[in-house]
């Protein structure tokens, strides 16, 4: 899309890096950048480094809202646009992270150090490398510093990260077949606490709530404020309603439907009741009241269980029909090879023939005609008049036979 003319274009370009980091950056030469350009930029503690540009143009102004970054306090600048000789020298850094990290943590066994580094990230110009890893409490790493330095002869930084930090660096698939929210859109981590999977009627199991990280799934905040919103029509302190059948007791929440279960002692039936009778009951309770009963039992329509024909399931009545029309058709080709007669062998017979004259001979011996092949009677005697000489014809006439005789002596 064209821009006006008296337009100028926002002069900071966001970048991203491995292990979905971004960063902004100042566009003082005013290059023309699209999303998904390699562009060499200027790094913070000297040389340069080499990125993709993600996002340009107003969209950038906006994210700087967002992650409350100001104008001013953006200072590296991009130098180019990537070059053939960028690239190649690039991706041989990258080549040498993954022997980089084994390495480095043989190094940190060897110092017996509780720490795990989980990434490597190499510089474009392959003079420094920052060391991700993540550890419980502090790490004195100054002599593994020395090792390292002696050994790959770059620059070092170490950074420590959280463990929901290093997720997102490695990225994986999550149990609902989908991969990592933290490494494909999330942006900012907000703390999870057990109190969401309280309010959503979840089990409090561990297993099922942990995310890859081993913390909380961030994704039990997503829903949480409709659950509040529902909750608010929920009566609170009602685990138990006072009957004269005895003490029911709250088995089960419906939120959406706004449904409570109840359960009398020694019954194994639950009785559903609506938000309105049960704060009647409650109101009765504390006035001193006790109901005969919980009241008329709402009948909750179910919807009968679809059963799938699991022969048939994706539409179609068998998964070898294809195989059986092959069958079939070789199978029509035998059988029009054997109806066809000895001396016929149609266009392919015609044309060998023509090809090889022997192999006409015998597929037209005595220079038959070309329609004597169709003729089955072809080695039966001939017939007079087509009948059997043993039956009489009919359409003969003895008297005219023996006039014939007289005036025709032999």
């Amino acid at each position: 899309m064209d821009m006006p003319t008296n337009y100028k274009p926002f002069g900071i370009v966001e970048i991203k890096f491995k292990g979905s980091r971004k960063e902004f950056y100042l566009n003082q030469e005013n290059i023309y950048l699209e999303a998904g350009e390699l562009v060499v930029v200027e790094a913070t503690t000297g040389g340069y480094d080499v990125g993709h540009v993600s996002i340009t143009g107003e969209l950038v102004r906006m994210q700087m809202v967002k992650r409350r970054v100001k104008e001013e306090d953006v200072i590296k600048k991009i130098y180019r646009k990537a070059t053939v000789a960028d690239v190649e020298k690039w991706k041989i850094a990258k080549e040498l992270e993954w022997e980089t990290m084994h390495k480095s943590r043989k190094l940190a066994l060897e110092l017996n150090l509780s720490m795990k580094l989980s990434d490597v990230d190499y510089q474009g110009d392959k003079t420094k490398a920052t060391f991700y890893y993540t550890a419980e409490g502090r790490v004195d790493f100054r002599e593994l510093i020395k090792k390292m330095a002696e050994t790959f002869r770059i620059r070092i930084e170490m950074r420590q990260i959280g463990m929901r930090q290093e997720a997102s660096r490695l990225g994986g698939i999550g149990s609902c077949g989908r991969e990592l929210c933290c490494s494909t859109w999330l942006t900012d981590f907000k703390t999870v606490s057990t109190s969401a999977a309280r309010y959503q009627n979840l089990s409090l199991n561990t297993l099922k709530l942990a995310g890859q990280c081993g913390k909380l799934k961030c994704c039990l905040n997503y829903e949480l404020d409709t659950y509040m919103d529902a909750l608010k029509h929920i009566p609170e302190n009602v685990n138990v309603l006072k009957t004269e059948r005895g003490d029911a007791r709250l088995q089960k929440t419906d939120i959406f439907k706004k449904l409570m279960w109840f359960s009398y002692p020694g019954e194994e039936a639950w009785v559903p009741l609506p938000l309105t009778r049960v704060k009647e009951i409650q109101l009765m309770n504390r006035g001193g009241t006790i109901p005969a009963d919980l009241g008329e039992v709402i009948e909750i329509e179910t919807k009968p269980v679809k059963i799938l024909d699991y022969e048939n399931v994706v539409g179609q009545d068998s998964l070898t029909r294809l195989d059986e029309r092959n069958r079939n058709k070789k199978k029509n080709k035998n059988r029009n090879k054997n109806n066809k007669p000895n001396g016929f062998a149609g266009n392919d017979g015609q044309r060998q023939g023509l090809n090889n004259p022997q192999s006409a001979q015998v597929a037209n011996p005595g220079n038959r005609p070309p329609n004597a092949g169709n003729n089955n009677n072809r080695n039966r005697p001939p017939r007079p008049n087509g009948n059997n000489p043993n039956r009489p014809n009919p359409n003969s006439n003895p008297d005219r036979n023996r006039d014939n005789q007289q005036d025709n002596p032999q």
